[in-house]
């Protein structure tokens, strides 16, 4: 998938680094995200003006990616970085690519980027125990829980 957005010119994207790790570990607490596998290596950060405004990162299991922790600070919502970042760790992964959604809303935002939805069987063994939690609760709770599958359009 090609990125078809550009950056503002005061921001960059880039690999985080290990004074970033306090950074992310609070922000994922505060937005609630998937707080598991928090590992430096992992992410890439979009830096305005020297201020972490967004970032991603690239879990590895074993044959298999799982896109995760994806955040953009509010103040910089709708202006298409959440898709530069979703299209630059597209390109990063090596695997095969998965992700769990839990809001509709953000569901067809992964749709309109490649993502396809998968169900719990069909997800690799690698991401079954990560992902077995989410799974109880979408039966359990009836919440909203959605498991996705990056299908490359070309």
């Amino acid at each position: 998938m090609q990125c078809d957005f550009s950056l503002p010119p005061e921001c960059t994207l880039r690999k985080a680094v290990p004074h970033d790790i306090w950074l992310i570990i609070f922000v994922v607490f505060r937005a609630r995200l998937d707080p598991s596998q928090l590992r430096w290596q992992q992410f890439w950060i979009i830096e305005c003006d020297g201020r972490l405004i967004a970032f991603g990162q690239l879990r590895k299991f074993h044959s298999a990616q799982e896109l995760g922790s994806l955040f953009v600070a509010p103040a910089w919502r709708n202006r298409g970085l959440g898709t530069f970042l979703v299209q630059h760790l597209i390109a990063q992964a090596t695997q095969p690519l998965y992700l769990k959604c839990l809001k509709p809303g953000l569901a067809e935002f992964y749709r309109r980027r490649g993502f396809v939805p998968v169900t719990f069987k069909d997800l690799p063994l690698s991401l079954k125990p990560k992902f077995q939690l989410s799974q109880l609760r979408k039966s359990l709770l009836k919440a909203f829980v959605l498991f996705m599958k990056y299908q490359d359009p070309g």
